[in-house]
């Protein structure tokens, strides 16, 4: 046995429905609406509830499944974060480099650099 596909809407086509429905005035409009769009009532009820409400994520579908690990999130972004500072510090090496070469050929003498331990 086949199952019937929940349809599932965009909100334009919500905020065109409901344009639509409140620009009907003669009895039986908003039923022939309905029908020439496939919809039920409850449809066009539960949209005007939510554009009353203000919430217009809740015109547009949400994303279904189970939400982002924030730990993955948070290694991804520190990893961005670690590839953007060694960059920096390749940025800087290399500057440094070229601060030394230019001293050399000028003759000039730099001051001894602290030794910080790391080397």
């Amino acid at each position: 046995m086949v199952q019937a596909k929940r349809r599932q809407y965009s909100a334009a086509y919500k905020q065109r429905i409901l344009v639509e429905a409140d620009q009907c005035s003669d009895p039986g409009e908003i039923g022939a609406l309905l029908r020439r769009e496939g919809l039920y009532s409850s449809h066009l009820a539960r949209w005007r509830q939510m554009r009353a409400a203000g919430e217009l994520q809740g015109l547009s579908p949400q994303p279904r499944g189970r939400k982002g690990d924030p730990q993955a999130t948070e290694l991804a972004q520190l990893r961005r974060e670690n590839e953007r500072l060694k960059q920096r510090l390749e940025q800087a090496e290399l500057i440094i480099d070229v601060q030394k070469k230019l001293s050399q050929m000028l003759g000039l003498t730099l001051p001894p650099q602290p030794d910080d331990g790391n080397t």
